[in-house]
């Protein structure tokens, strides 16, 4: 056990100032526990917001050394010995009362975003979807709710005026999920994050990803997709010309009739579910050849009926893992 030295804000909404402290720490401890060490020893009233202690709750958001994080995941074996640990509340929302913060504001604009809208004439229980589309969005179902990358985007953190029309990077991944999901029915998404989230304030600079607790590619795989089809929409050049030279009811509608799966975009009847979950498979197709006689690697990865094995036809399954040898995509 050694002592360390830290600096805490104490204080409420109305001021307060850092406190320098000198605090125990034992091998393998996080800030958390040196914050519970110091309310037990030192400072029994000081408030500090947490909960599972296991980084899957979000509570404990905190600023240490002016870097957004989780106090029971950051861990005390990453500094220096000598230095001196500045422990600050979320300095983009109200103060409550020392490390607490006022974060409402994320929950009111959450609120605001139109849910999930169920396809017609599907059940729950019934729903159906390609798996890749459930990877899709699966990342962002990993989102905790800490709001550091919330706290951290320079538009709200330095810019108060712009919370009114400006909902962050928490809620701009809830849009791209919903957005992505091919059995939601509403097709107005994106004109809603441009509209009414205030996406156009973002400018990319990746610091939301930077520290998400959950490895979340908010800007990759969340912001971006969605800045490019609003884009699409909006700015393409030859959509912007023909809104000049023919009048409104002459353009081609700019929003799908029914809702799209990964296979392309479905056909719907009034009365008829937005997918057709009974629909046959089609005939078998071979693979397609190069001029060498080699199956290309998009054809191995197809999804066709009867296309080629990149095991090879002679491979009866289950395989030993440790057999195969072959391209990965994402590699």
């Amino acid at each position: 056990m050694t002592l360390r030295q830290f600096k805490v804000w104490r204080g409420d909404a109305s001021g307060g100032q850092l406190n320098d402290y000198k605090v125990e720490v034992n091998e393998g401890e996080v800030v958390l526990d040196v914050i519970h060490r110091l309310q037990a020893t030192q400072e029994p009233d000081l408030a500090c917001r947490w909960n599972c202690k296991a980084g899957k709750c979000g509570s404990c958001s905190m600023e240490i050394n002016g870097m957004p994080r989780l106090g029971c995941m950051t861990r005390m074996s990453t500094f220096e010995e000598d230095e001196t640990i500045t422990v600050t509340p979320l300095r983009t929302f109200p103060v409550i009362r020392d490390l607490v913060t006022d974060v409402s504001f994320n929950y009111q604009k959450a609120v605001e975003m139109p849910a999930f809208a169920p396809p017609a004439g599907v059940a729950p229980g019934e729903y159906r979807m390609q798996q890749v589309d459930v990877d899709r969005s699966q990342e962002f179902r990993k989102c905790i709710e800490c709001f550091l990358c919330q706290n951290t985007c320079h538009v709200v953190r330095d810019h108060e005026e712009n919370k009114p029309p400006f909902s962050g990077p928490r809620l701009f991944i809830r849009a791209a999920e919903l957005d992505m999901h091919p059995l939601d029915a509403r097709h107005d998404r994106k004109e809603i994050a441009q509209q009414q989230q205030g996406l156009g304030y973002c400018n990319i600079t990746k610091c939301c990803t930077e520290v998400c607790p959950e490895h979340i590619k908010i800007t990759d795989n969340a912001i971006i997709p969605m800045k490019e089809r609003v884009v699409d929409r909006r700015y393409d050049p030859l959509v912007v010309f023909g809104r000049k030279i023919l009048r409104r009811d002459q353009l081609a509608p700019t929003v799908p009739a029914g809702p799209t799966v990964h296979a392309g975009p479905v056909t719907v009847a009034d009365d008829q579910a937005p997918v057709n979950f009974s629909r046959g498979a089609g005939a078998p197709q071979g693979p397609e050849v190069n001029a060498a006689g080699h199956v290309n690697l998009n054809e191995m990865l197809s999804d066709r009926p009867a296309a080629a094995s990149p095991f090879g036809e002679d491979i009866t399954f289950p395989v030993d893992p440790s057999s195969l040898n072959y391209y990965h995509p994402e590699r």
